[in-house]
């Protein structure tokens, strides 16, 4: 998370935000100003940048990285139909549970910290200790920069049907190399760049996934929809699936980026979620209901071929142009979210403070999105299977001690001011 966030004191004077013993202010001096009054005293508030509020994201470009992080597009969910059928298509800390919370620099903490103010925790430091605070950032982000590797490659292999000499030997490498540089410089030019570059990427990605939809509409049968995979490969449907439903936790590490991130974040969850639901289960629906394909000839990419046996050709290479597209949108939002973890694990000490280091004109993470391009490019060159297969074990590894903490908190740390309420019982 950016470390450009002023995390404020309790809701009530006298508590601590970690404890619930009085802590004594400091009597004020003529000096001091009133505080301004806050709705939800708990959650980050950003502190203008020297730039002010020009590279802040806004609902729009917020809701597209969300979507990017976790989904931009059907593009790779076909092998859950042909592995299974076709009828199968946290809140004590403000800032992600996976994710170390930022605090002020330590040249400004003076000026921006509050009498009596503490920083915040991440939730696994506060349930477990340091150790496993930094271990639960260091899952989340290799699994991040290891799942950005797919991309550069499927990028170039589409390439390949274009120009076949960049599919093979060194002429691939270099066109893997070459994809990665040029969408780290993207990155590098900002967040506020990045986030309406994915509004751009999603609308031309999703667009031909709904007129296949549209054009479907006179073809569906719904009894297509019964069919189910004659040996079914329950291990490859799970794997997919959650391959195409994670790192929804990716996007809070940039939250110091956003404006009133306390009210534009939970808008852009809500839409975000109805945008990815969507987008897997129309376009699912109508491929499998208007052809009469088996299960087993969905292989990655059959959308483009369902598209072209239900509009044309034109729609077919349309979608494969915007799977390229989906890859580009996919490899910023999750290089951001990296780049901007690392920021935050900076400000908390448990990284250099180069890393907490902006560039000069831009304002980005530079060192941050450096070491993620390069881990994401030495990745490159690995199978797509062992690329998502390791992206999904450390996500998992991280998904575990993420719920752990919150259940133990849940039950050891009740009195915890938490901005939302997840409507359970504490205590059993």
């Amino acid at each position: 998370m950016s470390s450009e966030i002023q995390l404020h004191g309790p809701s009530k004077p006298g508590l601590g935000a970690d404890s619930s013993l009085p802590i004594k202010s400091p009597p004020k001096t003529p000096t001091d100003s009133a505080p301004t009054p806050l709705r939800n005293p708990i959650l980050p508030t950003p502190i203008s940048t020297r730039h002010g509020t020009a590279n802040k994201l806004t609902l729009i470009p917020l809701i597209f990285l969300i979507y990017f992080e976790v989904a931009g597009g059907p593009y790779g969910a076909e092998p859950a139909v042909s592995s299974a059928g076709r009828s199968t298509p946290s809140s004590a800390s403000p800032c992600s549970p996976s994710f170390g919370a930022s605090r002020v620099p330590r040249h400004r903490r003076a000026r921006h910290r509050a009498p009596g103010q503490r920083r915040l925790r991440p939730l696994g430091d506060r349930a477990f200790g340091p150790f496993a605070g930094s271990l639960m950032g260091t899952w989340k982000y290799l699994s991040g920069v290891i799942n950005s590797a797919a991309f550069p490659a499927l990028c170039v292999d589409y390439l390949a049907r274009v120009a076949p000499a960049v599919g093979s030997g060194r002429a691939r490498a270099g066109a893997v190399a070459g994809f990665n540089v040029a969408l780290s410089f993207l990155n590098y030019t900002g967040l506020s760049v990045v986030g309406w570059v994915a509004v751009a990427l999603g609308a031309a990605s999703l667009a031909p996934f709904v007129l296949m939809a549209g054009f479907a509409l006179p073809r569906l049968r719904p009894r297509r929809w019964l069919a189910v995979a004659e040996d079914k490969d329950w291990r490859l449907f799970f794997n997919t699936l959650f391959w195409n439903l994670n790192f929804w936790d990716s996007a809070s590490t940039m939250a110091g980026e956003v404006e009133r991130p306390e009210t534009t974040f939970p808008r852009a969850l809500v839409v975000s979620v109805v945008m990815t639901s969507l987008g897997y289960l129309l376009p699912l629906m109508a491929g499998t209901g208007a052809i009469d394909a088996p299960p087993s000839a969905w292989g990655d990419g059959y959308f483009a071929d369902a598209a072209g046996t239900i509009a044309g050709s034109w729609l077919k290479y349309w979608i494969e142009v915007g799977a390229v597209l989906s890859a580009i949108g996919l490899y910023e939002a999750q290089l951001s979210s990296s780049a901007f973890q690392l920021m935050g694990m900076a400000d908390l000490g448990l990284l250099p403070r180069l890393f907490a280091r902006r560039a000069p004109f831009f304002d980005t993470p530079w060192a941050g999105i450096l070491l993620s391009s390069l881990i994401t490019l030495g990745m490159s060159f690995l199978s797509f299977n062992n690329i998502v297969a390791s992206a999904n074990f450390l996500y998992s590894l991280g998904m575990l001690l993420e719920f752990a903490s919150f259940l133990r908190l849940r039950r050891s740390r009740p009195d915890l001011k938490r901005p939302f309420a997840v409507p359970c019982p504490s205590r059993p």
